[in-house]
């Protein structure tokens, strides 16, 4: 009986690191998307590699092949092009200026009409924001 006990709570301790060590991503009904974890891969729901964010900015599909790149506040397709840009205050805005939303720093994300689309609670703004409004990770 208490080599189960032990079994059971050292399960428990690895679920608990797992969830711990995972960011998660959600829509405006609360409904997982995807997850980020510390190792910068983005898996959806079905826990499928989709992605990975290294800490230089690049982003990659599932193949490794680089889709797009964080520059500072500036996000740029796998061509270089533009796509848009990241302001501080999580104002997020396309290429020709036009505002696509914002991420609040509570993790919420809201589109220009002010409704939440959204959450990411302690997912980097900046992931945050290329994943809800640059569709990178679309499969």
């Amino acid at each position: 009986m208490r080599t189960k006990r032990l079994f059971i709570f050292v399960m428990l301790i690895i679920a608990l690191g797992a969830v711990a060590h995972s960011q998660t991503i959600r829509n405006a009904n609360n409904s997982m998307l995807a997850t980020i974890n510390t190792n910068g891969e983005v898996r959806n729901s079905n826990n499928s590699l989709i992605a990975r964010i290294s800490n230089n900015g690049d982003i990659r599909d599932s193949n490794g092949h680089l889709i797009a790149r964080l520059d500072g506040s500036t996000v740029r397709n796998s061509n270089n092009t533009i796509l848009g840009y990241i302001n501080s205050d999580g104002t997020v805005r396309n290429n020709n200026n036009s505002v696509l939303g914002r991420v609040y720093d509570d993790g919420t994300v809201r589109n220009p009409n002010n409704s939440v689309i959204g959450y990411a609670r302690g997912v980097s703004m900046k992931f945050t924001a290329i994943y809800f409004f640059f569709r990178l990770f679309e499969q």
